[in-house]
């Protein structure tokens, strides 16, 4: 049983238990006891008396505490009295020891303040001693404070103590993360002035910073003074030198330091192995890993998971993926099992090379094996669907992860992010965004970024801004790039004063502008024609820290250049502070072209060949505007020297894209003058690559004889050989041009040559044959394709389905489509569906239309936009309004988005049968969602409130129409449906306003808009004027109609 005494305290009658001195009360109970006592003073009391007995134990925990109660009633003295204390009795001085302290002495801002706050310190009696220094830069270390931890330690050195060899091996760490080597090689000099010799330790921190920071050297230098100094290299120091020597890419080093572990005293362990053969796979070195894997398992180290783990990564990084699963089952057979990291690997593996499938089938199967995906594992497809393009997947992804009860992660929300942003489907990406707080995140830098370079993607540029401000206030460091983005998107709205008060706010948020920013402002400026900003910006960029590079005086060049001032330009050149590249001197050969120079471009290009050889765009911006000054001759010799110095003949893309050029500046007959000298003296051995882009040019302008005429001259005249792709192009172009015969004729010309059709020289003679209604010959090429080894592909298919809805023949088309699906190797696509679904809607089999409809699924083919338009305007000119509606809800619900169309077909149905409000409704939708009605959307509405007597209504979208700046002009249907209606409505006066209007914007009536005026005008019993609008008519050339001659009043 305890023995207890009783110790009175002079400050308060209350009477505390003291143990006796040979039973130890622990430190917890020490606590304890203090937080019993009412008053600080009588805590204090038995603090210090605590103090001075044997039995009782002074913890941190106890000496806190004491700290905390002092400093409420603001008794600094007593604190240092405790601080002491713990110094004496080396009691531990953790952060909350110090920040109690800083607390009292009204330093704010956490540990971070320490430097600042170690002189109010001092001056308030807290002296500290050397462990205290050294424990505050270890406090100071671990919340990555290393810039005040290194102020600490001058400090203390200052103070005339010396650190620990422990504190000097920490701040080696520190600063080694922030690769400064040369802090690292400064506090291995001063630890040795002040007499500590430093240990393998120490020696191996110095290698491994060195390393990284891929000075080699310097690190064999650390090793050579190891040895000289009797400090031998351990198994960690070498294992740490071949690290750095693998990161550097000096494999070979690092295999001779494995030979000399191998044969010297510090044997490889097995985290030497681990490093081998994580780095050699990093490298993409299969045979090496190997090799180490056979000396692992000599040396007697049985492999584990993390080493099978990495012989994965290696053999899915060699591309060996059947290997890689047969490490799989090599690892159960050892009872090995693989885990979580192990499938993430083979997975990233098969994703890098595109293996999608494999990876989703590996995903499968990962919890029947007994291993649950976490978080990361569904970031990996997040993260690929994302750089792939497909953010619908991404969005799934992040979806299942969800449903999976799996919390995402700031990083899966930013991957998602990601994929939402490069594809701007900015609704999805604020619903992530924005949800973030529901499943308790905080956004990240990562996060505001990827939020803002969606906004700008799809010019939300304010939602950008705005999300700064938030950015900014929520502590969160923009970035540089994404400040460049929203300069650039501001110039390219032509907010130019905003762009520049961005420039201006860098600043305020920390960030200095780079050489990128400046260019982005030129390139801005440039465009909004702002040359003399241009050039004191640029002039001024020197001054603040940023000299300009080649890309910036490209920039401006090309910014004198488009705005007419070569010279200047010029004058610049001369003067660069850096090397010109070949797009230097391209950009002032174009403003040279531009401004009709064309000797002084020419004999700037030969000065530019003794310095940088010229490139395609080089030829492609000169030559044009020397074929158009009649210079053909020239232009051969530059393209003759040209490709002489290239040594071998180019591609049939070079001589496309160069004729492209030469056609759009110099014309047809220029461009032909210099093509038949390529050809004739065998410049250009491939003369049809030539001749493509002029029959293309040909068909552009409308002239689809002279595409005819120029194929004869170049194959019969010059001997070029057309192959495939020129025959595709004349028939293509013929056949549109409805030069069906002449096609017909190439097409058994092509034939007898020699050069095989292919599928695409069909469909273009199938859709053609199905447009013009000649089923019989569509069928009759359509059978002749398979003997001639040019077997249907699935747009054949589709053009004679089409082809037979388009001639009436629907029942035939379903017949083949029947046909197609039961020989099991056609899959049908939305083009398959949309002219059956469509035949068999305009034919009144809605329910049969229905049914193709539900049963695409099936066929593996989601219904697109324009499946369900075709259906929803079929229910709609049936009458069925509420069908069409509920297709519509389904449509949205499904996630397919609908587009003008949708809108104006669901309009058009809803006001056909009186629903105008319902019409309007979804018009204003049309524009709430973004997207723009057009003049027939317009019309449709306008007409269904006309029809409803809603005139004012229907005058007011008119008048919307009118001052859309020209975006949405009225047309003949917008007047003649107001005309029609106000006159229905006997307000013919207004009617006749509208009919001088459109004649005021040159608009030209036609027999339905004096319809219109005769039919009010005889509702209104004024026949008069009703003959008289007849008159008019008959004698402005326009033929009456029936209708005409039903509106006319009876004279009799």
């Amino acid at each position: 049983m305890r023995s207890y005494s009783v110790v009175s305290m002079k400050s308060s009658d209350f009477s505390v238990p003291m143990t006796n001195k040979k039973t130890l009360i622990s430190s917890g109970e020490v606590t304890k006891i203090l937080t019993s006592f009412p008053e600080t003073d009588s805590a204090f009391s038995y603090f210090k008396s605590a103090a001075e007995s044997s039995s009782l134990v002074h913890t941190t925990e106890s000496c806190n505490y004491m700290l905390e109660a002092l400093r409420v009633d603001g008794r600094i003295e007593d604190m240092a009295y405790v601080f002491d204390l713990m110094q004496k009795r080396i009691i531990k001085r953790d952060s909350t020891t110090f920040l109690t302290i800083f607390k009292c002495l009204s330093v704010k801002g956490g540990l971070r303040q320490a430097p600042y706050a170690l002189e109010k310190m001092r001056e308030s009696g807290f002296v500290l001693n050397a462990y205290s220094y050294n424990g505050l830069i270890h406090l100071l270390l671990k919340s990555r404070f290393c810039t005040e931890a290194m102020e600490v330690y001058r400090r203390m050195v200052f103070d005339g103590f010396r650190p620990s060899l422990k504190t000097y091996s920490s701040l080696m760490v520190g600063l080694g993360k922030r690769k400064d080597t040369e802090a690292v090689m400064c506090l291995l000099e001063e630890m040795e002035t002040l007499g500590l010799k430093p240990n393998v330790y120490t020696f191996t921190i110095c290698i491994r910073v060195l390393g990284r920071a891929g000075k080699i050297n310097e690190a064999y230098g650390i090793l050579k003074r190891m040895d000289e100094e009797g400090c031998g290299p351990d198994v960690v120091t070498y294992t740490v030198l071949i690290d750095a020597l693998c990161t550097a890419g000096k494999l070979d080093c690092a295999k001779e330091v494995f030979a000399k572990m191998k044969t010297g005293r510090h044997k490889p362990d097995r985290v030497t192995y681990i490093t081998l053969l994580d780095r050699f796979s990093d490298n993409r070195d299969l045979d090496s890993v190997r090799r180490f894997w056979d000396e692992m398992e000599k040396d007697g180290h049985v492999p584990d998971v993390v080493t099978f783990t990495i012989l994965v990564d290696a053999l899915c990084k060699a591309g060996s993926f059947g290997e890689a699963f047969d490490t799989l089952d090599v690892m159960r057979e050892r009872g090995v099992s693989p885990n979580l990291h192990t499938y993430n690997t083979l997975i990233c593996g098969l994703l890098r090379v595109h293996r999608l499938d494999d990876a989703l089938e590996v995903f499968g199967r990962m919890e029947s094996l007994g291993v649950k995906p976490t978080a990361y594992t569904y970031i990996v497809f997040i993260d690929y669907y994302g750089k792939s393009g497909d953010s619908v997947s991404a969005l799934e992804t992040f979806e299942e992860m969800k449903n999976k009860g799996i919390a995402p992660n700031i990083v899966a929300c930013n991957a998602s992010l990601y994929s939402l942003a490069k594809s701007g489907r900015v609704q999805e990406a604020k619903g992530i965004f924005y949800g973030l707080k529901n499943i308790g995140l905080a956004p990240d830098s990562v996060t505001y970024n990827m939020m803002m370079r969606c906004y700008s993607k799809v010019g939300e540029i304010d939602e950008a801004l705005k999300l700064l401000s938030e950015m900014v206030e929520s502590n969160c460091e923009p970035d540089v790039i994404v400040v460049n983005s929203l300069i650039n998107a501001l110039f390219k709205a032509d907010r130019v004063d905003e762009a520049w008060e961005m420039f201006m706010r860098m600043k305020e948020m920390k960030l200095k502008p780079t050489v990128v920013t400046y260019n982005t402002l030129l390139s801005g400026l440039g465009k909004n024609g702002k040359i003399q900003e241009a050039i004191e910006l640029f002039e001024g960029m020197e001054m603040k820290g940023c000299p300009p590079n080649t890309v910036t005086f490209n920039t401006l060049f090309d910014c004198l250049c488009k705005n007419d001032e070569v010279m200047l330009a010029l004058k610049m050149f001369f003067k660069m502070s850096c090397v010109p590249d070949v797009f230097t001197y391209n950009t002032i050969i174009y403003g040279l072209m531009k401004n009709g120079q064309v000797k002084e471009a020419m004999c700037f290009f030969h000065q530019m060949k003794k310095l940088v050889y010229p490139d395609f765009v080089t030829l492609c911006t000169l030559l044009p505007g020397v074929v158009k000054a009649g210079l053909v001759e020239d232009a051969y010799k530059l393209t003759a020297n040209f490709l002489h110095s290239c040594g071998e003949q180019p591609a049939a893309l070079f001589w496309e894209d160069l004729m492209g050029s030469v056609l759009a500046e110099a014309g047809i007959d220029s461009a032909v003058s210099f093509s038949e000298r390529l050809v004739v003296n065998g410049i250009c051995q491939d003369g049809e690559s030539i001749l493509v882009p002029m029959i293309r040019y040909s068909f552009k302008h409308g002239n689809p004889s002279g595409a005819k005429t120029l194929f004869e001259k170049f194959t019969k005249d010059l001997g070029v050989h057309p192959k495939l792709p020129a025959y595709n192009l004349l028939i293509g172009g013929l056949l549109e041009a409805d030069m069906i015969e002449t096609a017909q004729e190439l097409f058994l010309e092509m034939k007898s040559t020699g050069c095989i059709p292919d599928a695409a020289t069909y469909n273009f003679l199938l859709d053609a044959y199905g447009k013009s209604g000649k089923i019989d010959e569509l069928f009759e090429l359509y059978k002749e394709m398979s003997p001639h080894e040019c077997v249907p592909n699935i747009i054949t298919h589709n053009i004679v389905i089409s082809g037979l809805v388009k001639s009436g023949n629907v029942d035939e088309a379903l017949d083949l489509y029947y046909d197609l699906i039961s020989d099991g190797d056609f899959s049908p696509t939305a083009c398959t569906y949309g002219p059956l679904i469509d035949g068999l809607s305009k034919s009144g089999r809605l329910y049969e239309a229905k049914q193709l409809f539900e049963g695409m699924l099936d066929y593996g083919c989601r219904p697109n936009c324009a499946i369900y338009n075709i259906l929803i305007n079929g229910f709609g000119k049936a009458g069925e309004a509420d069908a069409a509606c509920k297709l519509f809800r389904r449509m949205v619900k499904e996630g397919v988005r609908p587009d003008l169309k949708t809108y104006s077909v669901l309009v058009d149905c809803l006001c056909m049968v009186g629903r105008v409000d319902e019409g309007l409704h979804y018009f204003r939708e049309l524009k709430e969602s973004g997207l723009d009605p057009d003049v027939v959307c317009y019309n449709l509405i306008i007409n269904g409130l006309g029809k409803s007597q809603r005139l004012e209504e229907a005058l007011e979208l008119y008048n919307e129409m009118k001052n859309s700046r020209g975006i949405i002009t009225p047309d003949l249907y917008t007047y003649n449906s107001l005309i029609l209606n106000f006159g229905m409505a006997g307000m013919v006066e207004e009617a006749g306003k509208i009919y001088n209007e459109m004649q005021r914007v040159g608009l030209e009536p036609n027999v339905f808009t004096f319809n219109a005026m005769i039919r009010g005008y005889s509702l209104s019993g004024k026949h008069e004027h009703a003959y008289a609008v007849y008159q008019t008519m008959v004698t402005g050339g326009f033929s009456p109609n029936t209708g005409t001659y039903e509106q006319l009043p009876n004279k009799a």
